[in-house]
Protein backbone atom coordinates (compact mmCIF):
# COMPACT_ATOMS: atom_id res chain seq x y z
CA UNK A 1 0.00 0.00 0.00
CA UNK A 2 2.86 2.31 0.83
CA UNK A 3 4.56 1.59 -2.51
CA UNK A 4 1.34 2.32 -4.44
CA UNK A 5 0.83 5.63 -2.66
CA UNK A 6 4.41 6.62 -3.36
CA UNK A 7 4.13 5.68 -7.05
CA UNK A 8 1.07 7.89 -7.50
CA UNK A 9 2.72 10.86 -5.85
CA UNK A 10 4.24 13.53 -8.15
CA UNK A 11 7.96 13.51 -8.67
CA UNK A 12 9.84 15.40 -5.97
CA UNK A 13 13.33 15.47 -4.54
CA UNK A 14 14.14 12.38 -2.52
CA UNK A 15 13.88 13.18 1.22
CA UNK A 16 16.74 12.33 3.53
CA UNK A 17 14.46 10.40 5.90
CA UNK A 18 12.99 7.02 5.00
CA UNK A 19 9.43 7.26 3.60
CA UNK A 20 8.28 4.69 6.15
CA UNK A 21 8.98 7.23 8.87
CA UNK A 22 6.30 9.45 7.30
CA UNK A 23 3.86 6.64 6.55
CA UNK A 24 4.05 5.09 10.01
CA UNK A 25 3.72 7.76 12.72
CA UNK A 26 5.30 7.36 16.10
CA UNK A 27 2.99 5.77 18.65
CA UNK A 28 1.37 7.94 21.29
CA UNK A 29 1.43 7.35 25.03
CA UNK A 30 -2.06 5.71 25.25
CA UNK A 31 -1.06 3.01 22.73
CA UNK A 32 2.23 2.29 24.52
CA UNK A 33 0.61 2.10 27.95
CA UNK A 34 -2.13 -0.18 26.63
CA UNK A 35 0.50 -2.46 25.10
CA UNK A 36 2.47 -2.53 28.35
CA UNK A 37 -0.63 -3.42 30.38
CA UNK A 38 -1.40 -6.28 27.99
CA UNK A 39 2.12 -7.66 28.40
CA UNK A 40 1.89 -7.32 32.18
CA UNK A 41 -1.36 -9.29 32.14
CA UNK A 42 0.20 -12.05 30.03
CA UNK A 43 3.36 -12.33 32.14
CA UNK A 44 1.23 -12.35 35.30
CA UNK A 45 -0.85 -15.25 33.97
CA UNK A 46 2.27 -17.19 32.94
CA UNK A 47 3.90 -16.53 36.31
CA UNK A 48 0.84 -17.87 38.12
CA UNK A 49 0.91 -21.06 36.05
CA UNK A 50 4.66 -21.57 36.54
CA UNK A 51 4.24 -20.95 40.27
CA UNK A 52 1.57 -23.67 40.43
CA UNK A 53 3.86 -26.11 38.60
CA UNK A 54 6.79 -25.39 40.92
CA UNK A 55 4.55 -25.72 43.98
CA UNK A 56 3.31 -29.12 42.84
CA UNK A 57 6.87 -30.34 42.14
CA UNK A 58 8.89 -28.83 45.01
CA UNK A 59 6.31 -27.86 47.62
CA UNK A 60 4.66 -24.68 48.83
CA UNK A 61 7.62 -23.55 50.94
CA UNK A 62 10.05 -23.71 48.02
CA UNK A 63 7.63 -21.94 45.67
CA UNK A 64 6.92 -19.19 48.18
CA UNK A 65 10.61 -18.68 49.00
CA UNK A 66 11.60 -18.36 45.33
CA UNK A 67 8.53 -16.45 44.15
CA UNK A 68 10.62 -13.46 42.96
CA UNK A 69 12.97 -15.69 40.99
CA UNK A 70 10.04 -17.51 39.39
CA UNK A 71 8.44 -14.21 38.38
CA UNK A 72 11.58 -12.73 36.81
CA UNK A 73 12.63 -15.92 35.05
CA UNK A 74 9.14 -16.20 33.55
CA UNK A 75 9.37 -12.62 32.28
CA UNK A 76 12.79 -13.33 30.75
CA UNK A 77 11.36 -16.40 29.01
CA UNK A 78 8.39 -14.41 27.70
CA UNK A 79 10.53 -11.63 26.22
CA UNK A 80 13.16 -14.08 24.98
CA UNK A 81 10.52 -15.88 22.88
CA UNK A 82 9.13 -12.60 21.52
CA UNK A 83 11.43 -9.55 21.56
CA UNK A 84 14.79 -11.34 21.59
CA UNK A 85 14.09 -13.46 18.50
CA UNK A 86 12.73 -10.44 16.61
CA UNK A 87 9.00 -10.98 17.08
CA UNK A 88 6.44 -8.68 18.61
CA UNK A 89 4.99 -9.25 22.06
CA UNK A 90 1.27 -9.95 22.43
CA UNK A 91 0.74 -6.41 23.69
CA UNK A 92 2.53 -4.91 20.68
CA UNK A 93 0.48 -7.02 18.28
CA UNK A 94 -2.72 -6.12 20.11
CA UNK A 95 -2.00 -2.38 19.76
CA UNK A 96 -0.39 -2.51 16.27
CA UNK A 97 3.00 -1.32 17.46
CA UNK A 98 6.46 -2.02 16.05
CA UNK A 99 9.68 -1.26 17.89
CA UNK A 100 12.39 0.65 16.02
CA UNK A 101 15.77 2.19 16.73
CA UNK A 102 15.29 5.93 17.11
CA UNK A 103 18.51 6.83 15.29
CA UNK A 104 18.29 4.49 12.28
CA UNK A 105 14.52 3.86 12.11
CA UNK A 106 15.35 0.18 11.55
CA UNK A 107 14.28 -2.88 13.49
CA UNK A 108 16.34 -3.19 16.69
CA UNK A 109 19.56 -5.13 16.46
CA UNK A 110 20.18 -8.21 18.59
CA UNK A 111 22.49 -6.45 21.11
CA UNK A 112 19.90 -3.73 21.71
CA UNK A 113 17.11 -6.26 22.15
CA UNK A 114 19.16 -8.34 24.59
CA UNK A 115 20.34 -5.26 26.48
CA UNK A 116 16.79 -3.97 26.78
CA UNK A 117 15.52 -7.27 28.23
CA UNK A 118 18.36 -7.62 30.74
CA UNK A 119 18.20 -3.98 31.89
CA UNK A 120 14.41 -4.13 32.25
CA UNK A 121 14.24 -7.31 34.33
CA UNK A 122 17.60 -8.26 35.82
CA UNK A 123 18.89 -4.79 36.73
CA UNK A 124 15.94 -3.84 39.02
CA UNK A 125 16.03 -7.33 40.53
CA UNK A 126 19.73 -6.97 41.30
CA UNK A 127 19.29 -3.50 42.79
CA UNK A 128 16.44 -4.76 44.94
CA UNK A 129 18.76 -7.35 46.48
CA UNK A 130 21.82 -5.10 46.82
CA UNK A 131 20.33 -1.80 48.03
CA UNK A 132 19.19 -2.94 51.53
CA UNK A 133 22.68 -4.14 52.49
CA UNK A 134 24.26 -1.04 50.95
CA UNK A 135 21.91 1.27 52.87
CA UNK A 136 22.61 -0.56 56.12
CA UNK A 137 26.39 -0.23 55.74
CA UNK A 138 26.14 3.43 54.71
CA UNK A 139 23.78 4.21 57.60
CA UNK A 140 26.18 2.62 60.07
CA UNK A 141 29.11 4.66 58.75
CA UNK A 142 27.12 7.90 58.87
CA UNK A 143 26.01 7.26 62.46
CA UNK A 144 29.59 6.64 63.54
CA UNK A 145 30.85 9.76 61.76
CA UNK A 146 28.11 11.95 63.24
CA UNK A 147 28.80 10.63 66.74
CA UNK A 148 32.53 11.35 66.43
CA UNK A 149 31.95 14.89 65.14
CA UNK A 150 29.51 15.69 67.94
CA UNK A 151 31.90 14.34 70.54
CA UNK A 152 34.83 16.36 69.14
CA UNK A 153 32.71 19.52 69.09
CA UNK A 154 31.70 18.99 72.71
CA UNK A 155 35.29 18.39 73.79
CA UNK A 156 36.77 21.31 71.80
CA UNK A 157 34.52 23.96 73.35
CA UNK A 158 33.04 24.16 76.79
CA UNK A 159 29.37 24.67 77.38
CA UNK A 160 29.83 28.30 78.45
CA UNK A 161 32.13 29.15 75.57
CA UNK A 162 29.74 27.67 73.02
CA UNK A 163 26.81 29.60 74.48
CA UNK A 164 28.78 32.85 74.20
CA UNK A 165 30.02 32.12 70.70
CA UNK A 166 26.52 31.28 69.50
CA UNK A 167 25.34 34.76 70.42
CA UNK A 168 28.11 36.49 68.48
CA UNK A 169 29.18 34.06 65.77
CA UNK A 170 26.70 32.57 63.35
CA UNK A 171 27.22 28.97 62.34
CA UNK A 172 27.80 28.16 58.68
CA UNK A 173 24.65 27.08 56.88
CA UNK A 174 26.24 24.12 55.11
CA UNK A 175 28.50 22.05 57.35
CA UNK A 176 29.77 18.52 57.09
CA UNK A 177 27.73 17.51 60.11
CA UNK A 178 24.51 18.94 58.70
CA UNK A 179 25.05 17.34 55.32
CA UNK A 180 25.66 13.96 56.90
CA UNK A 181 22.58 14.32 59.10
CA UNK A 182 20.49 15.17 56.04
CA UNK A 183 21.81 12.15 54.12
CA UNK A 184 21.16 9.87 57.10
CA UNK A 185 17.59 11.13 57.54
CA UNK A 186 16.71 10.81 53.83
CA UNK A 187 18.94 7.85 52.96
CA UNK A 188 16.13 5.71 51.56
CA UNK A 189 14.92 8.47 49.24
CA UNK A 190 18.41 9.44 48.11
CA UNK A 191 19.34 5.85 47.19
CA UNK A 192 16.02 5.18 45.47
CA UNK A 193 15.35 5.44 41.74
CA UNK A 194 11.77 6.61 42.26
CA UNK A 195 12.51 10.30 41.50
CA UNK A 196 14.28 9.28 38.28
CA UNK A 197 11.32 7.12 37.29
CA UNK A 198 8.92 10.00 38.02
CA UNK A 199 10.86 12.41 35.80
CA UNK A 200 11.09 9.79 33.05
CA UNK A 201 7.33 9.13 33.14
CA UNK A 202 6.56 12.86 33.10
CA UNK A 203 8.76 13.26 30.02
CA UNK A 204 7.06 10.27 28.44
CA UNK A 205 3.62 11.85 28.87
CA UNK A 206 4.81 14.94 26.98
CA UNK A 207 6.75 13.23 24.18
CA UNK A 208 5.12 9.80 23.94
CA UNK A 209 8.54 8.14 23.79
CA UNK A 210 10.57 5.88 26.10
CA UNK A 211 8.05 4.49 28.57
CA UNK A 212 10.85 2.57 30.30
CA UNK A 213 14.23 3.92 31.34
CA UNK A 214 15.81 0.97 29.53
CA UNK A 215 14.13 2.02 26.26
CA UNK A 216 15.50 5.53 26.71
CA UNK A 217 18.98 4.13 27.36
CA UNK A 218 18.95 1.78 24.34
CA UNK A 219 17.15 4.26 22.05
CA UNK A 220 14.03 2.20 21.23
CA UNK A 221 10.75 3.78 20.11
CA UNK A 222 7.41 2.54 18.83
CA UNK A 223 5.64 3.32 15.57
CA UNK A 224 1.93 2.84 14.97
CA UNK A 225 1.38 0.52 11.98
CA UNK A 226 -2.38 0.80 11.63
CA UNK A 227 -3.45 3.13 8.83
CA UNK A 228 -5.37 6.14 10.09
CA UNK A 229 -8.20 7.89 8.37
CA UNK A 230 -7.99 11.60 7.67
CA UNK A 231 -10.61 12.31 10.32
CA UNK A 232 -8.78 10.36 13.04
CA UNK A 233 -6.56 12.22 15.45
CA UNK A 234 -3.85 10.86 17.73
CA UNK A 235 -4.06 12.21 21.27
CA UNK A 236 -1.61 11.86 24.13
CA UNK A 237 -1.45 12.25 27.87
CA UNK A 238 0.10 15.71 28.05
CA UNK A 239 -2.33 16.66 30.84
CA UNK A 240 -0.93 13.88 33.00
CA UNK A 241 2.56 15.19 32.30
CA UNK A 242 1.57 18.66 33.51
CA UNK A 243 0.04 17.19 36.66
CA UNK A 244 3.16 15.12 37.38
CA UNK A 245 5.42 18.14 36.91
CA UNK A 246 3.24 20.15 39.30
CA UNK A 247 3.30 17.32 41.82
CA UNK A 248 7.10 17.05 41.66
CA UNK A 249 7.46 20.83 41.98
CA UNK A 250 5.11 21.04 44.98
CA UNK A 251 6.86 18.14 46.71
CA UNK A 252 10.24 19.78 46.10
CA UNK A 253 9.10 23.13 47.48
CA UNK A 254 7.57 21.53 50.57
CA UNK A 255 10.72 19.52 51.15
CA UNK A 256 12.96 22.60 50.88
CA UNK A 257 10.71 24.54 53.27
CA UNK A 258 10.75 21.69 55.77
CA UNK A 259 14.54 21.40 55.66
CA UNK A 260 14.89 25.20 56.08
CA UNK A 261 12.51 25.20 59.04
CA UNK A 262 14.42 22.34 60.68
CA UNK A 263 17.71 24.21 60.27
CA UNK A 264 16.25 27.39 61.77
CA UNK A 265 14.90 25.40 64.69
CA UNK A 266 18.31 23.81 65.15
CA UNK A 267 19.96 27.24 65.25
CA UNK A 268 17.46 28.51 67.81
CA UNK A 269 18.01 25.49 70.04
CA UNK A 270 21.79 25.47 69.64
CA UNK A 271 22.27 26.47 73.26
CA UNK A 272 20.20 23.54 74.50
CA UNK A 273 21.96 21.20 72.12
CA UNK A 274 25.33 22.34 73.48
CA UNK A 275 24.29 21.29 76.99
CA UNK A 276 23.52 17.76 75.88
CA UNK A 277 26.25 17.34 73.29
CA UNK A 278 28.74 15.80 75.71
CA UNK A 279 26.29 13.25 77.09
CA UNK A 280 24.92 12.39 73.65
CA UNK A 281 28.37 11.91 72.16
CA UNK A 282 29.49 9.68 75.05
CA UNK A 283 26.34 7.58 74.74
CA UNK A 284 26.71 7.22 70.97
CA UNK A 285 30.37 6.22 71.19
CA UNK A 286 29.59 3.77 73.98
CA UNK A 287 26.79 2.18 71.98
CA UNK A 288 28.98 1.98 68.90
CA UNK A 289 31.84 0.38 70.80
CA UNK A 290 29.58 -2.02 72.69
CA UNK A 291 26.57 -2.70 70.44
CA UNK A 292 23.67 -4.58 71.92
CA UNK A 293 23.11 -8.06 70.58
CA UNK A 294 19.84 -8.51 68.74
CA UNK A 295 18.11 -11.93 68.89
CA UNK A 296 17.97 -12.46 65.14
CA UNK A 297 16.58 -15.73 63.85
CA UNK A 298 18.87 -17.49 61.36
CA UNK A 299 17.47 -17.76 57.87
CA UNK A 300 19.17 -21.06 56.94
CA UNK A 301 19.00 -23.22 60.10
CA UNK A 302 16.01 -23.18 62.45
CA UNK A 303 16.54 -22.92 66.19
CA UNK A 304 13.23 -24.56 67.07
CA UNK A 305 12.44 -27.29 64.51
CA UNK A 306 9.53 -29.57 65.41
CA UNK A 307 10.54 -32.08 62.73
CA UNK A 308 13.81 -32.69 64.61
CA UNK A 309 12.69 -32.11 68.20
CA UNK A 310 9.01 -32.71 68.99
CA UNK A 311 9.47 -31.19 72.47
CA UNK A 312 11.10 -27.96 71.26
CA UNK A 313 8.16 -25.94 72.57
CA UNK A 314 6.17 -28.41 74.68
CA UNK A 315 3.22 -26.13 75.43
CA UNK A 316 2.10 -26.07 71.76
CA UNK A 317 -0.48 -28.86 71.28
CA UNK A 318 0.48 -31.78 69.07
CA UNK A 319 -1.18 -32.69 65.80
CA UNK A 320 -2.31 -30.25 63.13
CA UNK A 321 -1.74 -27.29 65.45
CA UNK A 322 2.00 -27.84 65.05
CA UNK A 323 1.87 -27.43 61.27
CA UNK A 324 2.26 -24.15 59.38
CA UNK A 325 -0.69 -23.28 57.15
CA UNK A 326 1.64 -21.76 54.53
CA UNK A 327 4.13 -24.60 53.95
CA UNK A 328 1.92 -27.39 55.46
CA UNK A 329 4.94 -28.70 57.35
CA UNK A 330 5.90 -28.82 61.04
CA UNK A 331 6.84 -25.47 62.53
CA UNK A 332 10.36 -24.12 62.17
CA UNK A 333 10.92 -21.21 64.53
CA UNK A 334 7.17 -20.65 65.11
CA UNK A 335 6.20 -16.98 65.21
CA UNK A 336 2.89 -15.34 66.06
CA UNK A 337 1.32 -12.30 64.40
CA UNK A 338 -0.55 -9.54 66.20
CA UNK A 339 -3.84 -11.20 65.26
CA UNK A 340 -2.82 -14.44 67.02
CA UNK A 341 -1.99 -16.77 64.10
CA UNK A 342 1.19 -18.86 64.18
CA UNK A 343 3.43 -19.61 61.17
CA UNK A 344 7.03 -20.57 60.48
CA UNK A 345 9.31 -17.56 60.76
CA UNK A 346 10.62 -17.78 57.21
CA UNK A 347 7.10 -18.33 55.84
CA UNK A 348 5.49 -15.35 57.56
CA UNK A 349 8.56 -13.19 56.91
CA UNK A 350 8.47 -13.78 53.16
CA UNK A 351 4.68 -13.39 53.09
CA UNK A 352 4.63 -10.07 54.96
CA UNK A 353 7.39 -8.69 52.74
CA UNK A 354 5.14 -9.28 49.73
CA UNK A 355 1.80 -8.46 51.39
CA UNK A 356 1.74 -6.77 54.82
CA UNK A 357 -1.27 -8.74 55.99
CA UNK A 358 -2.05 -11.99 57.80
CA UNK A 359 -2.39 -14.94 55.37
CA UNK A 360 -5.47 -16.19 57.23
CA UNK A 361 -7.55 -13.24 58.44
CA UNK A 362 -6.05 -10.52 56.17
CA UNK A 363 -5.47 -8.14 59.06
CA UNK A 364 -2.58 -5.70 58.69
CA UNK A 365 0.71 -7.15 59.92
CA UNK A 366 4.06 -5.41 60.34
CA UNK A 367 7.17 -7.56 60.25
CA UNK A 368 8.56 -5.74 63.30
CA UNK A 369 5.47 -6.85 65.27
CA UNK A 370 5.82 -10.58 64.51
CA UNK A 371 7.01 -12.28 67.73
CA UNK A 372 8.99 -15.55 67.84
CA UNK A 373 7.70 -18.16 70.27
CA UNK A 374 9.95 -19.73 72.87
CA UNK A 375 9.68 -22.76 75.13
Amino acid sequence: MADEDLSLAPSAPTPSVSPSAHFYPFATSPDIIRSHEKDVFMTGSLTSQVHSIVRSLRGARYAHTHSDAIKHLTEILYFALTTLVGNRTLGEEYCDLVQLEDDTLQLPSLPRRAGYILSTILLPWTLQRILPAFRQRLRSKLERSIARQQLKAAQAKGIVERAKNNSSKKQSFFTKLRIQKYILEHLDSITSLSPVYALSIATFYFTGAYYHLSKRFWGLRYVFTKKLEDSEQRVGYEVLGVLMVLQIAVQGILHIRKVGADLQQEDQNSGLEANGAQQYGDAMISSLEHPSSLPLLPASSARYDFSEDSNAIPWIPSGQQRKCTLCLELFKDPSVTTCGHVFCWTCVRDWVREKPECPLCRQEVLLSKVLPLRG
